[in-house]
């Protein structure tokens, strides 16, 4: 029996997903919880576990797309069920099998995904529904429950003219052009269609910086290739054979020129790959001919792409950061006060106490300390630690220390949360953010780790800066970011006398909600950090 497996929800508030990689191909053997796909959301990368055990039987989408959450993403021939008998329909001579049937013979009608098969026992549920991801769309903006439509394409899946019947109106060229595609992929059809170039498609362009006279892609007469530009979306429609040529050809498929349209997006061809490729090679060629003959080579954007430039999507992480970003500065008004602080007896407290974490198998740094020391300077200014609940206008006062640590991973930053700080020892708080930091970075932490925090610590002393004026993680009231330590000569008093010494020196800079917070509570909070660190066997009395 086929069991469609949908695009679990992978995180609070995640809509869609970019497909890293298959773990899986197609007529492997999986077990339950086996991963079959690696998946980045905005907030983490996730193994996405099968939910059955049995057969890979297609995997619909490509290393790369996008994928909305409820979307069937891989089928599975389950394991030790009997297929119930179907009735027996021809099948459509398409010269290959559907989508659907993939790997079946075209006449077994007994088979899972032979075209015109039923099952006449029970009725066909909502996640046996049979659309590709374009028709989908279409249903929801039109508000059609594709559970009740009965598709008229090969092995019963819907198409766009189904769901335009469903909707009591005719069918558009560009919905046609849609049909068109889905029963093209459904036969097994590796090429897109040749087709003109329809009234509203997108025109390459027909000039470019370093053409001669702005001549055109289709100007014979001209012995000089021409430069195409590259194009610059998001999203591209082609069948998947289209894509691996451009993989082949060491193309990105969002650069090529489109010359048609499939539901309003660009649809590329098999020619419109070739020929940008072929443009970009006969471009350098000529290139390095005019290097070695002396000549000047044309300059500015027309260039072979991936040679001075490069391009990658703008979304996952990096997208959800941005946007975090935006939101912060856009909402709260921001402030921020820094200070220094002589740390010398912490560096010293340090020292001293990490042979007996090493014997524990705990790696101490000084951020259990500042994320102590942050907790028991918060309990004090109880503002610090509050958010502002802008929909019923009340200030919320958190009791509980949730310290977000702010982590430099490879596709951004990240905010690994060590839960309850103020009830934890240095150990098994340096023990539990170690482990967070080390699975933010591997990309392996849970979306629910990080969430919940109340305050966050930013280290930038890591990579050698002193002050900094980060951002709030919104809608937390305060930050703290901290540089690194430094030896510098301070004023000493002992016994009456001052003297100068070398002494360790941190600085502090705190960034905080002015909507909320004054600039004296702000300070003051900051002194409270200070004291902590100046006299780290206070943190023993917490």
């Amino acid at each position: 029996m086929v069991r469609e497996f949908e695009l679990p929800d992978v995180g609070e508030g995640v809509a869609e997903g970019e497909l890293i990689s298959w773990v899986v191909e197609e007529g492997d053997e999986v077990s339950e919880d086996q991963p079959v796909a690696e998946v980045e959301t905005d907030k983490a990368l996730v193994d996405v576990p099968a939910p059955v055990d049995g057969t890979v039987r297609e995997l619909r989408y490509e290393e790369g797309d996008v994928i909305p959450v409820g979307e069937v993403f891989v089928t599975f021939d389950v394991a030790g069920e009997t297929e119930p008998e179907p009735g027996v329909a021809d099948a459509p001579d398409t010269g290959e099998t559907s989508t659907e049937a993939a790997h079946e013979p075209a006449d077994a009608a007994g088979s899972p995904g032979a075209t015109g098969g039923e099952i006449d026992e029970v009725a066909t549920p909502e996640d046996r529904v049979f659309a590709p991801p374009r028709v989908r769309r279409l249903a929801r903006e039109a508000g059609i429950d594709l559970s009740r439509l009965e598709g008229s394409g090969p092995g019963g899946r819907i198409t766009a003219g189904d769901v335009r019947a469903a909707a009591d109106d005719g069918p558009t060229a560009v919905e046609q052009d849609v049909q068109a595609e889905t029963e093209a992929t459904d036969s097994g059809e590796t090429d897109a269609p040749d087709a003109a170039v329809d009234s509203s498609g997108t025109e390459p362009s027909a000039t470019a910086a370093g053409s001669v006279g702005g001549a055109s892609s289709s100007d014979a007469a001209d012995d000089r290739p021409v430069q195409v530009d590259a194009a610059d979306r998001d999203r591209t429609l082609a069948a998947p054979a289209t894509r691996r040529i451009a993989r082949e050809e060491g193309i990105e498929i969002d650069a090529v020129p489109a010359t048609e349209e499939r539901d309003g997006e660009a649809f590329v061809t098999p020619e419109a790959v070739r020929e940008y490729a072929d443009t970009q090679r006969r471009a350098q060629d000529a290139d390095r001919e005019a290097l070695e003959a002396g000549e000047p080579v044309s300059t500015g954007t027309a260039f072979a792409e991936g040679e001075r430039e490069r391009r990658e999507p703008f979304r996952g992480v990096r997208k959800r950061i941005s946007e975090a970003m935006v939101e912060s500065k856009s909402s709260a008004p921001h402030v921020t006060h820094h200070d220094e602080v002589d740390v010398t007896e912490l560096v010293e407290t340090r020292e001293r106490l990490k042979p007996r974490a090493e014997e524990q198998g705990i790696r101490l740094t000084y951020l259990p300390f500042i994320m102590k020391a942050v907790a028991a300077a918060l309990s004090e200014f109880p503002e610090m630690n509050a958010v502002i609940d802008e929909a019923n206008e009340e200030i919320v006062y958190r009791d509980y220390y949730n310290v977000g640590v702010a982590t430099a991973t490879d596709v951004g930053l990240m905010v690994p949360v060590v839960e309850d700080v103020d009830r934890k020892g240095l150990l098994q708080l340096s023990s539990e953010m170690n482990e967070l930091v080390e699975k933010a970075r591997e990309r392996s932490i849970a979306p629910g780790e990080l969430q919940g925090s109340t305050f966050t610590v930013t280290n930038v002393g890591g990579i050698g800066g002193e002050y900094a004026t980060p951002i709030l993680n919104y809608p937390e009231s305060g930050i703290l970011a901290i540089g690194e330590i430094k030896r510098k000569p301070r004023v000493v008093e002992r016994d009456g006398e001052e003297s100068i010494e070398p002494r360790s020196v941190m600085t502090l800079s705190l960034s905080f909600d002015h909507r909320l917070i004054d600039g004296a509570i702000g300070a003051r909070f900051t002194n409270a950090v200070m004291e902590y660190l100046e006299n780290p066997d206070l943190l023993l009395l917490e």
